[in-house]
């Protein structure tokens, strides 16, 4: 089955879209947002409101702790079973998120890794909690020569596999073939110069904190969340823990958020225009979110038949 795929780097509005589009056919949302699956990080990992929530039912949102780790392939297995879900009650499934290692891992298949040994995981990944992320990279580098960076939780599951399987999990990677994907993405992507995300992207830093995020993250440190939390690494989280911490000036701390923000949107636009399977349709998100919507929705019915 054809399915279609909203993207489009942070900030652009891809939430509204979805909702909008939800009002012309009967849809169900799944999330592809690798930080609105923690509960408790609602502000700052912009998950949609109740009323967004109202326009169409949503799968993906809210899953884990923010302490526990979530990969792409748990999500690919789990949302080809929302997916299923989905079509059975007659509705149209409508993939929305910016992480494109999870649209990779449900459309193209990913390596699953072997069994790892849940005590000794678990012991290896309280201590690898404790290091910073530049030593995580120099040990996934040296136990893994196909490491190519990722960032800390990416790091620390190359070194995971490497101490408890006893193989890189580069050389796993490359010895076992992918599993087949169920469905065929048709994908969306949202476009904006990159000025006016930048100024969208300062806005909605500035309303965000205005809601109350300082507040939630300090809720979760104070509920014993720690700082090195995998949730924590959510865009603009350690910016806000950093000015809890003493090190960031409230003044400061909205254009900081947007600085590392706008640095995240560059790399998923470029994830987005190098790594999605083509065709890739293009829409102008300047345009109002009913107008996309319609278009949107026009576009996939003529692919679709």
């Amino acid at each position: 089955m054809l399915i279609p795929v909203l993207v489009g780097p942070t900030g652009i509005g891809k939430t509204r879209v979805a909702a909008e589009l939800a009002r012309f056919t009967p849809v169900e949302i799944v999330s592809a947002d690798s930080r609105q699956i923690y509960r408790g990080l609602d502000i700052g990992t912009a998950k949609p409101e109740a009323s967004d929530r109202a326009a169409a039912p949503y799968h993906g949102l809210d899953l884990v702790e923010p302490a526990e780790r979530y990969a792409a392939g748990r999500f690919a297995r789990e949302a080809e079973g929302w997916i299923a879900g989905i079509i059975g009650r007659d509705r149209l499934p409508l993939i929305v998120g910016g992480t494109g290692f999870y649209l990779r891992a449900l459309f193209e298949g990913l390596f699953e890794e072997p069994a790892l040994d849940p005590a000794r995981r678990a012991r290896l990944r309280e201590a690898l909690a404790r290091q910073p992320r530049a030593e995580l990279a120099r040990w996934a580098s040296r136990l893994d020569p196909g490491f190519r960076g990722g960032g800390a939780q990416r790091a620390a599951r190359a070194v995971e596999v490497a101490l408890l399987a006893g193989r890189a999990l580069s050389a796993l990677q490359r010895d076992a073939p992918p599993r087949a994907p169920v469905y065929r993405p048709w994908y969306v992507l949202l476009t904006l110069p990159r000025p006016v995300l930048a100024a969208r992207i300062a806005d909605r830093a500035g309303a965000m904190l205005a809601r109350g995020w300082v507040a939630e993250v300090r809720a979760l440190l104070d509920a014993g969340v720690p700082p090195s939390a995998p949730g924590m690494s959510a865009v603009g989280y350690r910016e806000v823990l950093a000015h809890l911490a003493g090190r960031l000036h409230a003044a400061g701390l909205a254009a900081a958020i947007a600085a590392v923000t706008r640095r995240y949107a560059k790399r998923q636009d470029t994830w987005f225009r190098h790594q999605l399977h083509r065709p890739v349709r293009r829409f102008d998100a300047a345009r109002p979110p009913e107008a996309l919507a319609r278009e949107v929705l026009a576009g996939y019915r003529a692919a679709a038949t």
